[in-house]
C-alpha cells in the first residue's frame, strides 16, 4: 500500500481519470491505441514477458490478438499474425523462413508486386528461385528440389483467376519436406480453406475482402504451427511490420459482415462474368462459375458452387486505347481504383497498377494483355451492374 502524496496539478493532469479497475464488456471493440502497457515491480516485469503478456506496441496488442484470433478461426488455424499490409505480410514470412542458398518454388501466375518482392528481394538473399506453371503438375514434380524451402501460390491469380490445386501442390511439397504457402486474397476464407488443404501457411491482404470497406491497410499470415508462427513473430517484430491498433480494430469491425458481403460479391462476380461471356465484343472472361472455364473441373472440386468462389473476374477487349477510354468513361457505377475487395465495384487495369513491371515475356505466360481489365464486384444489385457495363460496352459497336 503506498502512502498517499499530494502533488502538483501539473503533474496530476497525467494521471488522474485513470481508474481501469471496473470489468467492462463493452457491446464495441474498444482501441488500444497505446504504444506500451505499464508493469509493476521487476518481478512483475518478468511474469508478464515470461507470459507473453503485452508490453510495447510493435511485440504484442490486444486488437491484433483479437483480429488475429477470429481469422485463425475463420482459416482453421492456430495462430495468426496481423502485419502492416498484406504485401509485408508476405515479405515478412520470406524473410523469416528462407536463406541463402534455400530454394523457392513459386507459381507463374501471381500478382505483380509479389513477382517484384521476389525478384529484388529473394534474389538479394541469394535464394534459388523457379518460376513454374503450377496447374501442370507434372512440371511442378520436376522443378521441386531437395533443397526447396516453400512452394508458394495464390488459390485464384490476380488477375486471371487461374487456379491452383492447393491438395495436389501441398502433397508434392510435403514430399520434399517443403512448407506450403498460399494467398487466399482473391477467395477468402469463406470461399475456401487452404490449411484443411493441406497448406502450412496462409497469406490474405486484409485490405480487400476481409476488411471490405476500403479504408484500412492490413495483412495477415495464418499457420498451424506454433514454431512456425513463433519464427515469424521475431522477424515481424524486429522488421518493424507488426500492424496498427487503428487499421487493425477497422478490420475487426469489418470482418463481423464478411459472410454477408462477400457472399454477395462473389454472386455478383458470377452473374456478371457469365454476361460479358455473351457478350459480343468481348474476346475472353476470366471467372471460374463460366462453364467454358479451362479448369473447371478444378473449380468444382475446391469450391462449393459456382456463387462461392471469387469476387473478381477479368475480361478482355479490342486493344484499342480510345474505345476502352470511352468505355471506362460510360460506365456510372463500376469506377477506376486500384484496389479490390470493396462494397463498391472497382476495376483497374493490371498494366497500369499491379503489373506494370513485369516483363512482357512474362505478361503473355500470364494471360495479361493491354485490352485485359481487373473487376472487383461490389455489394450493388447484380441486375444494376450489368446493365451499367452492357451500356457501356455498347463503345464498341460504334
Amino acid at each position: 500500500m503506498k502512502d498517499p502524496i499530494n502533488f502538483s496539478e501539473a503533474t496530476e493532469i497525467l494521471y488522474q481519470g485513470e481508474d481501469y479497475s471496473q470489468l467492462l464488456k463493452p457491446e464495441a471493440a474498444p482501441i488500444y491505441v497505446t504504444t506500451a502497457f505499464n508493469m509493476g515491480d521487476l518481478d512483475d516485469v518478468q511474469k508478464t514477458y515470461d507470459q507473453k503478456g503485452y508490453t510495447y506496441i510493435r511485440t504484442r496488442n490486444p486488437n491484433r490478438r483479437s483480429l488475429g484470433d477470429l481469422i485463425s478461426f475463420l482459416e482453421k488455424g492456430k495462430r495468426t499474425l496481423i502485419c502492416s499490409s498484406g504485401m509485408a505480410a508476405i515479405t515478412t514470412t520470406y524473410f523469416a523462413l528462407l536463406n541463402p542458398g534455400d530454394h523457392f518454388l513459386v507459381n507463374e501466375n501471381i500478382y505483380g508486386e509479389t513477382f517484384d518482392a521476389i525478384n529484388i528481394f529473394l534474389k538479394k538473399m541469394h535464394v534459388d528461385v523457379d518460376y513454374v506453371d503450377f496447374s501442370d503438375l507434372t512440371a511442378v514434380k520436376k522443378a521441386i528440389k531437395d533443397n526447396t524451402r516453400i512452394v508458394y501460390t495464390e488459390v485464384a491469380s490476380n488477375p486471371t483467376d487461374r487456379l491452383a490445386d492447393i491438395a495436389a501442390l501441398a502433397d508434392i511439397a510435403h514430399e520434399k519436406h517443403a512448407l506450403m504457402m498460399v494467398d487466399n486474397t482473391f477467395t477468402t476464407p469463406i470461399a475456401i480453406k487452404p490449411l484443411s488443404l493441406g497448406a502450412d501457411i496462409v497469406i490474405n491482404s486484409l485490405t480487400k475482402f476481409i476488411n471490405g470497406h476500403s479504408d484500412a491497410l492490413l495483412g495477415s499470415i495464418t499457420v498451424k504451427d506454433d514454431n512456425l508462427f513463433d519464427t515469424i513473430h521475431s522477424i515481424r517484430m524486429l522488421t518493424g511490420t507488426s500492424g496498427s491498433p487503428f487499421a487493425t480494430w477497422l478490420v475487426y469491425r469489418g470482418i463481423h459482415t464478411l459472410d454477408l458481403r462477400v457472399r454477395k460479391q462473389m454472386k455478383n462476380a458470377a452473374l456478371l462474368a457469365n454476361t460479358l461471356a455473351k457478350h459480343p465484343k468481348i474476346l475472353h472472361v476470366n471467372h471460374p462459375a463460366l462453364d467454358n472455364f479451362p479448369q473447371k473441373e478444378l473449380a468444382d472440386k475446391l469450391f462449393k458452387d459456382k456463387y462461392t468462389m471469387t469476387g473478381m473476374l477479368s475480361f478482355e477487349m479490342p486493344n484499342d486505347h480510345s474505345k476502352i477510354n470511352a468505355f471506362m468513361n460510360r460506365l456510372h457505377i463500376a469506377h477506376y481504383a486500384p484496389t479490390l475487395g470493396g462494397i463498391r465495384t472497382t476495376l483497374s487495369h493490371p498494366l497500369h497498377s499491379s503489373h506494370y513491371h513485369v516483363p512482357k515475356d512474362e505478361l503473355k505466360k500470364m494471360g495479361i494483355s493491354y485490352g485485359l481489365m481487373r473487376i472487383s464486384t461490389g455489394i450493388e444489385d447484380a441486375d444494376d451492374l450489368i446493365a451499367d457495363f452492357t451500356q457501356a460496352l455498347s463503345v464498341f459497336d460504334d
